[in-house]
């Protein structure tokens, strides 16, 4: 894994990949820079416990790639593991103060899509056994994104015997998305910030692709209100035909813009690529992202915003 990020191009998107124009602000002559999370949030945003782990743990080989139920990480970024009780890194935690191990995260994109993983994490350090006293504290915060039942035998009167829960201390962190690869220091991921959207972002982006796909084809800054080619394109339209519009799906959100999935429906066997649509501001809540999209789909008919997450 690199040390830096990869080269991006001076937009602020990676090379090889696009940046759109229109509404949504970037790409225009004389736009502000596209402002992009940086590697830190983005590494806590994989880490907040909606992607998928693995806890590998070096030397103990029946444990080298020990799926993870449920994870969740607390205000500092140090994750929270529930882990079976029966796995041989809980064993050697009964000997030994902390083990050497790695968290690796897969970060799988929740509308159905070829080639879904959107980036990969891996979390450097030592897992330990969380406290009794702490215990329930971590149950609780970990219930929040994942509420199963193995988490209510935490802090009774009676131990859990089946599950056991560990915490990662945090020693560095790499990251390799869709902006580049990095690697991390601990103190520079602890400061950081999730990306608000994190824990409701399936839910927005499965509305927007199940409801408003012909309004994101609409946000190409090469297609027209009704799709197809743009008003003034004179290349492969001067028959005043319309050319097939793209297939268009949302792949991710944050709070400064969406990537979306492009499929050029003219061309036989092209390949996909993925677009950056850059918001004009930051958005920090839901109320924000609403009024980003009515701007953004105001030209593209009728519209509903994304129902409110249920809690």
């Amino acid at each position: 894994m690199d040390e830096t990020e990869n080269a991006a191009t001076e937009t602020g998107v990676p090379a090889g990949r696009r940046v759109a124009g229109g509404p949504a602000g970037a790409g225009a002559p004389g736009a502000a820079a596209v402002v992009v999370p940086t590697a830190a949030e983005r590494a806590r945003t994989l880490a907040y416990g909606v992607s998928g782990a693995v806890l590998v743990t070096p030397g103990h080989p029946d444990d080298h790639e020990l799926c993870v139920p449920a994870h969740a990480t607390d205000r500092n970024g140090r994750p929270l593991l529930l882990i079976p009780a029966s796995s041989q890194v809980v064993a050697a935690l009964s000997v030994e103060a902390d083990v050497p191990a790695v968290l690796r995260i897969a970060d799988v994109a929740p509308v159905p899509l070829p080639d879904r993983v959107r980036g990969r994490a891996w979390l450097h350090g030592w897992v330990t056994e969380i406290p009794a006293e702490e215990r329930r504290a971590a149950a609780l915060r970990l219930s929040r994104l994942h509420p199963r039942p193995e988490l209510l035998g935490f802090g009774g009167a009676s131990a859990d015997t089946e599950w056991a829960l560990l915490a990662l201390e945090v020693a560095q962190v790499e990251i390799d998305d869709a902006w580049g690869s990095a690697t991390i220091e601990p103190e520079e991921y602890a400061a950081a910030e999730p990306d608000p959207f994190v824990a409701v972002e399936g839910g927005i982006l499965s509305h927007l692709d199940s409801r408003h796909r012909g309004e994101l084809t609409g946000l190409l800054p090469w297609t027209g209100p009704e799709g197809g080619c743009p008003a003034g394109r004179e290349d492969g339209c001067g028959d005043g035909a319309q050319a097939p519009s793209p297939t268009v799906r949302p792949l991710s959100l944050d709070r400064y813009g969406m990537w979306l999935r492009c499929l050029d429906a003219e061309a036989d066997g092209s390949e996909p690529f993925d677009l950056r649509l850059a918001f004009a501001e930051p958005v920090s809540d839901l109320h924000g992202l609403r009024r980003v999209y009515r701007r953004l789909f105001a030209a593209g008919g009728t519209w509903s915003p994304p129902p409110a997450p249920h809690r």
